[in-house]
């Protein structure tokens, strides 16, 4: 009897140890079966661009000027400041400046308006290869914003963030508060917990298999859009044509997968420094966000020292293209 025991203990001890091998074995070869292969079409931005796209060139230390691609009311290309400080407007994760289509014109009435994509979002430039600071950084998202005010002749500008832009608006506030006179911070993504790795973890090819696959799931479908919207009927054909503009542009999937990849070790820490942010802002809120909590969104309200409160019913996380209206609204409100 006690042989029978020990043999099947024994046996137990080999099967768990045969699973937990061939579980070891799934997670550290498993996603090395990921293609790397680009799934992206091979167009270029320029191919791809609409009626309305623009584009400039800001420089990159020690490699490549950058093309950014971006939309401006009224579209002259140079000197873009008027005597009130221009709306620059910031889109958010995975979104890209035609988020902005239906504020754009109505903005501009007393003022220049500018969108741009950030990278490597919508059409512009997706660096696959680089020489010092990653481009896909916090750091580098500064870097680039005021590189593109510079190119447009922008001293000043109010910035307008949607969720991780308007996460982008207040380091921008809090780095050189000079060139800020404003903030509009709609649905702000401040208090919102991901997962975050160690840099040397973000670096392994399992890792960055992974953030590759998610890239692809992210980019190629409308799931996260349909998210953002209270009621998803209101995303017509157009809407979700141009929030998948980027996948006609050459190596889109492996520019989004290196951002993730950098994303994963980069935690938000903006909202340990929000009482030092005292430019006039206004934060307008979604009542129905399904993505950032209204709580979270009054809460960064009641933390900045000059903020005010509005929150638009039946409105989702991105009410610029489900409430535009309301939105603008609640934006000529303001004196800034």
């Amino acid at each position: 009897m006690l042989s029978i025991k020990r043999r099947i203990i024994k046996f137990l001890i080999i099967l768990l140890g045969s699973v937990f091998t061939l579980s070891l074995l799934l997670v550290l070869i498993g996603p090395l079966l990921i293609s790397t292969q680009s799934i992206s079409g091979t167009s270029s931005a320029q191919e791809v661009a609409r009626a309305d796209s623009q584009f400039v060139a800001i420089p990159s230390a020690g490699n490549p000027d950058l093309l950014i691609h971006y939309l401006q009311s009224p579209p002259q290309t140079e000197g873009a400041g008027d005597s009130e400080p221009p709306w620059v407007l910031l889109h958010g994760f995975t979104f890209n400046s035609f988020t902005w289509n239906p504020l754009i014109e109505a903005l501009s009435a007393d003022r220049a308006v500018l969108a741009y994509d950030q990278l490597p979002y919508g059409l512009s430039a997706k660096p696959l290869q680089w020489q010092g600071d990653n481009p896909y950084s916090k750091e580098a998202a500064l870097a680039h914003l005021w590189a593109f005010l510079d190119a447009k002749g922008i001293e000043q500008a109010v910035l307008v963030g949607n969720s991780s832009g308007a996460t982008l608006a207040m380091e921008a506030a809090l780095m050189a508060p000079e060139r800020v006179s404003a903030l509009v911070l709609i649905n702000p993504w401040v208090y919102v917990q991901r997962p975050t790795l160690p840099e040397w973890l973000t670096r392994l090819p399992q890792m960055q298999r992974i953030s590759l696959w998610l890239a692809r799931q992210l980019g190629t479908t409308h799931w996260l859009l349909e998210l953002s919207y209270h009621d998803p009927q209101l995303i017509d054909d157009e809407r979700r044509s141009l929030s998948t503009l980027h996948t006609e542009i050459q190596d889109w999937d492996l520019a989004w997968g290196a951002l993730l990849a950098r994303s994963l070790s980069s935690p938000v820490t903006v909202s340990a420094q929000l009482a030092q942010i005292t430019q006039p802002t206004q934060v307008i809120i979604g009542a129905e966000d399904r993505v950032v909590s209204p709580d979270d969104s009054l809460r960064v309200a009641a933390e900045l020292p000059n903020a005010q409160a509005v929150v638009l019913p039946g409105c989702g996380h991105v009410p610029q293209e489900e409430c535009p209206q309301a939105v603008l609204e609640a934006m000529l409100l303001t004196d800034f």
